[in-house]
């Protein structure tokens, strides 16, 4: 599902944030990127739904090399890897239902199907009742739970998530992974960068760790491994 190739980004400040990534990530994996502040996890993240370019190698995802990907391309890629952001982004002046259905509409979908699919995960998120609520009247876990399902909406491949419960309560963190966790049975690809090591040595799953760049840990059912 998602292969990196000698991967190399350096960035104008000349930061090596990718020296040389060799990975892949197979179709209904749960992967956990983790690893020190600055060591290359956004970058390696970021990447993957194309919001940085690597310097040189290739990354493919779901046959798709992006480092060749033209930019009128981009939203075609877009529908098929959701991205969950620690801060949610949800746009303030529509609801629940409008925030998540915009995923749809900017695609063209057509409404009967919007209604449908907005519906749906809501029901799977929890939400349904709070169809008709705006962002700055729901709790910040409510806020993720919106922002999960806009990712999800289009029935992505692959879900990317950076830091998703890094501003959340423990209690609502493990309600968010719980999410992730039925979104993944049904067969979607899960990569998550995080901090938080009672996660991941709980809900045991690959550990892909990175530092100055580099891989330097790839084990399945591994522990954080860092301090906290």
């Amino acid at each position: 599902m998602i292969e990196m190739k000698n991967v190399y980004k350096k960035y104008p400040n000349g930061v090596v944030a990718a020296n040389g990534l060799d990975i892949k990530i197979d179709s209904g994996e749960f992967v956990y990127v983790v690893g020190p502040s600055g060591a290359g996890k956004s970058t390696f993240i970021k990447m993957m739904y194309r919001e940085e370019v690597p310097t040189s190698g290739e990354i493919t995802i779901n046959g798709m090399n992006l480092a060749r990907l033209q930019k009128k391309r981009i939203p075609y890629l877009r529908r098929q890897v959701g991205v969950v952001f620690q801060d949610f982004k949800l746009l303030p002046r529509l609801n629940v239902y409008e925030n998540v259905a915009f995923a749809l509409e900017v695609i063209e979908e057509p409404p009967k199907k919007i209604k449908n699919k907005v519906n749906d995960v809501l029901a799977l998120v929890g939400l349904t009742q709070k169809a008709r609520m705006f962002p700055d009247e729901l709790s910040g876990g409510e806020q993720q739970r919106v922002s999960i399902a806009r990712s999800i909406v289009n029935v992505p491949k692959v879900v990317i998530a950076d830091e998703p419960t890094g501003n959340l309560d423990p209690e609502t963190s493990w309600e968010i992974m719980r999410i992730f966790e039925q979104i993944n049975t049904r067969g979607t690809t899960i990569v998550m960068a995080t901090h938080n090591k009672e996660i991941v040595n709980a809900i045991r799953r690959r550990v892909i760790a990175i530092e100055g760049g580099l891989i330097t840990r790839d084990e399945y059912g591994g522990e954080y491994g860092y301090e906290s």
